[in-house]
């Protein structure tokens, strides 16, 4: 179990989150070494993401790291040379009831006022379908457009993080399972898994739906627990829209329901179940198919004779209030939490690597730190997100 080799920042988790951080800690000289329990890196949740993005969100600190996500994917192909088939579609969130109408109206003003320059405004029905055609019209009443929000392919973006990762000098250990962590009254002192021990200065909790156990050795409850999602995938058609289309609508089954055109022509679907399913399960379900195909034949009626190709099922790290848990635990100091993303980690994996790197070597602004402040452990779970 000895291991003389010692690191300055141990990642726990190489999907989403982990492998973005490891990329710009280790670009900024850090010592950087990443574990994780599966056999490759991107075989958590990940692998099951969608690939939405958007900066679309109630609270502030998602907002600015949804930002930071969007300028670095949407500029990543230009700066690194890979495809990670990034689009700019956009996201529309479609109204078909007057409350969704005000609520999503509102929280249009609210981001127009933060003076952030968000490019988001409210379109009225005839506007919504001259950008959607194809939408449902019968009781649309218009919809939110963000068109610099997009999507792109989360398997591309994790391995060409991880490729430039090792480039930069992060060391990545797979079928390793951390079993222990070792902290002092300074803080966190070193890792222990089923292969050595590695001393270090930080510990960035990375590991979403298992973020909770590990934040047990160290004696904190971490309120994340695995809720589990299904998404499909559909023949390719010809284009037909661009932007991420979100029906608020609640379903006996669904809260929600969600589906962009990949730039491949395949229609990409998911809904959020409720009552929500807790647990550990990623084995597709009989169903999901026929609950999500009326969803989107009423949302979209063109698409009644879609042929679907496959589904699968994932996890989504849920929180209490839907956002996300960022920070550095003030009773085990060099301990990091980045987990929680409820869903939504592809989404802020990047701009999270980046913000962590940056709490790390302390290059934050004040305006950056009362962002964050928003998704610390020790906060007040009642103000719910809106748009999950």
């Amino acid at each position: 179990m000895n291991n003389s080799k010692s690191y300055d920042v141990i990642i726990v988790g190489a999907g989403s989150v982990g492998v973005p951080a490891a990329y710009y800690l280790a670009k900024s000289g850090y010592k950087v070494l990443v574990l994780d329990m599966l056999a490759s890196h991107g075989q958590g949740s990940n692998k099951h993401a969608i690939g939405g993005v958007r900066a679309t969100h109630t609270n502030l600190a998602k907002i600015y790291i949804s930002r930071k996500s969007i300028e670095i994917l949407s500029n990543w192909e230009a700066e690194h040379g890979d495809d990670i088939e990034w689009r700019s579609g956009g996201y529309s969130f479609v109204a078909y009831d007057e409350p969704t109408k005000d609520s999503l109206n509102e929280i249009v003003a609210f981001q127009q006022n933060l003076n952030i320059n968000i490019n988001i405004k409210w379109l009225e029905r005839d506007d919504m379908l001259a950008l959607v055609p194809d939408l449902n019209p019968n009781g649309l009443l218009g919809g939110t457009y963000a068109p610099e929000d997009g999507y792109a392919s989360p398997l591309k973006v994790n391995y060409s993080f991880y490729r430039l990762a090792v480039e930069a000098g992060a060391t990545f250990q797979f079928g390793e399972k951390v079993i222990a962590i070792n902290k002092s009254g300074n803080g966190v002192e070193s890792v222990v898994t089923s292969k050595g021990n590695y001393p270090c200065k930080y510990i960035i909790d990375a590991a979403g739906s298992w973020s909770a156990k590990l934040a047990e050795m160290v004696g904190v409850k971490v309120p994340v627990r695995p809720d589990a999602h299904e998404a499909g995938i559909t023949e390719s058609v010809a284009p037909m829209f661009d932007p991420m289309i979100i029906d608020l609508r609640a379903h006996p089954g669904s809260s929600n329901f969600y589906f962009y055109q990949h730039t491949s022509g395949k229609i990409i679907f998911c809904v959020t179940p409720s009552p929500s399913i807790y647990g550990f399960y990623d084995d597709d379900t009989s169903g999901f198919l026929p609950h999500a195909a009326q969803r989107l034949i009423e949302t979209m009626p063109r698409l009644a004779n879609i042929r679907v190709r496959r589904t699968w099922r994932g996890t989504y790290p849920m929180t209490p209030d839907g956002n996300p848990i960022m920070g550095e635990l003030e009773n085990v100091p060099g301990y990091i939490l980045a987990t929680g993303a409820c869903g939504q980690g592809f989404m802020l994996g990047a701009g999270m690597g980046w913000y962590l790197t940056g709490l790390i070597n302390k290059t934050l602004t004040e305006e950056q730190k009362v962002s964050l402040h928003s998704i610390r452990l020790n906060r007040d779970y009642s103000s719910a997100e809106k748009l999950m």
